[in-house]
């Protein structure tokens, strides 16, 4: 279980987010350097040296995000220009790509980041390159929300890279990209002109992805501890019945691989936050703001819940919490793990998407008023608990040859695709991209709130939503 501290508070944290911002641009120029955009996206490091993994083109919007996002940090205009250069020249097919679930992980961290930017009053207003933005996410959300699978109840689900039978956590925080699609006021053209909600589809698919991949102690199966997230649930296409959980990067479907819960956690904790920007009238067409803010509060509760109870005193978990040598700690199990000297590896880019999940609901609950005082309070300091611990050794990398900037994370452990370091028994030192961009992410989350600038949110200034 983490250890919360509650003293703690972001402007404590703030010379360590300083010195992580330094790390960053080193990291980010070196990656610059040292990329042949011929060799693929940049997925994760090899002793220390980025390399791409064929599988799905995902990662290259945390590349250029991450280059965003430092330009936010910094006010170093070298960054937003070379992110500008890159989404025109690299994140094109991106917007198209019709094999994917990820479009909120490539296009919203890209061209969001920009149009974000431009809202916040962060970079010169210029009304054509906004609708350059505008179109490329309006694309972009209406070719995610194509990849439908239509379930028994008549509702249905964003289907994952696996085919119309599966359904993906993951896929919980690509929703960003149906949100602003639909909050710019686009839609999905269908057969014979027929028009179909985004809106509608983002709320089904967080329906379904709370009443099937997450667990809330009720029986389901054996396995049913409230909070648990399976990475994947199964479904019959001939008739839409639910089948069974799965899991592509976990250890079994009846275990929590931690990534999984961390994309829940984080993804329902942002469209709590984005769904007062909609009107009453906008959500009673889709069963009502009362109905969708109880289902998303209920998985976003259970599963951050889960984690805090999961995961080891300093908030950075291990890479499933079913992992078979995890037996072998007893009663160190809540210990601090030593990711170089420990039975199953470390994920530290979970612990970096779920700190901003525990922060973002903490709060939310606190946007409730006094009844949730208490459990907005232990949500916060949790997050926060975590992200001492990333923006501390043994986690945040300053070796300056490393390419990358978060160490101890993972990919795909039943795979074998970790660097496995000279005489080690578990892959461990290397970083990712997604763990690089989150990290950054809640360095600049945290940023904001130690300085009391504007609120960070995916979507921009809440005020410049249109109702």
């Amino acid at each position: 279980m983490i250890s919360v501290d509650h003293h703690i508070t972001a402007a404590t944290l703030a010379d360590s987010i300083s010195q992580m911002w330094q790390i960053s641009a080193d990291k980010i120029d070196l990656l610059d350097q040292q990329w042949d955009p011929l060799d693929g996206s940049p997925v994760f490091t090899v002793e220390g040296r980025y390399v791409s993994q064929g599988w799905t083109e995902w990662t290259q919007g945390f590349q250029f995000g991450s280059q965003i996002l430092q330009f936010d940090a910094s006010d170093d205009e070298r960054y937003l220009e070379l992110a500008r250069r890159n989404t025109l020249e690299q994140m094109a097919s991106h917007v198209t790509h019709t094999g994917v679930h990820d479009h909120g992980f490539n296009n919203v961290s890209t061209y969001g980041g920009l149009r974000r930017l431009m809202l916040e009053g962060r970079i010169d207003d210029d009304p054509w390159q906004l609708a350059f933005y505008e179109l490329a996410l309006k694309a972009s959300g209406a070719v995610q929300a194509s990849r439908w699978t239509v379930t028994s109840d008549g509702t249905g689900f964003i289907h994952s890279f696996n085919g119309p039978h599966s359904l993906f956590s993951d896929t919980i925080r690509s929703l960003r990209s149906l949100s602003l699609a639909h909050q710019l006021g686009h839609s999905l053209m269908a057969e014979n002109d027929r028009s179909i909600s985004l809106l509608e589809r983002l709320v089904q698919h967080a329906g379904t992805t709370a009443r099937y991949n997450v667990y809330y102690g009720e029986d389901r199966d054996r396995y049913d501890e409230s909070g648990r997230v399976v990475h994947e649930s199964i479904f019959n296409t001939n008739d839409g019945q639910y089948r069974c959980p799965s899991t592509q990067q976990g250890y079994s479907p009846f275990s929590t691989w931690t990534r999984g819960l961390a994309w829940v956690m984080l993804g329902f904790a942002e469209q709590l936050e984005w769904l007062p920007t909609l009107s009453d009238q906008q959500l009673e067409t889709v069963g009502g703001r009362e109905q969708i803010e109880s289902m998303m509060l209920r998985a976003a509760r259970a599963s951050s819940d889960y984690f805090i109870h999961s995961t080891p005193a300093n908030g950075i978990p291990y890479w499933d919490t079913g992992a078979p040598g995890l037996a072998q700690l007893g009663e160190d199990r809540d210990a601090a793990a030593d990711p170089a000297n420990c039975p199953e590896p470390v994920d530290s880019s979970a612990a970096a998407i779920a700190a901003q999940g525990l922060l973002r609901l903490g709060r939310y609950l606190q946007s409730q008023g006094e009844a949730e005082a208490e459990a907005s309070q232990q949500y916060w300091q949790a997050g926060l608990t975590v992200a001492r611990s990333l923006l501390s050794e043994p986690y945040l990398c300053s070796d300056p040859d490393h390419q990358g900037l978060l160490l101890h994370a993972i990919y795909h452990h039943p795979r074998g695709w970790d660097h496995l370091p000279a005489g080690a028994e578990l892959p461990h030192g290397e970083s990712c991209q997604w763990g690089d961009y989150h990290l950054r992410e809640l360095a600049l989350y945290l940023g904001r709130e130690a300085s009391q600038q504007a609120y960070y949110t995916f979507f921009g200034p809440a005020n410049e939503q249109p109702n």
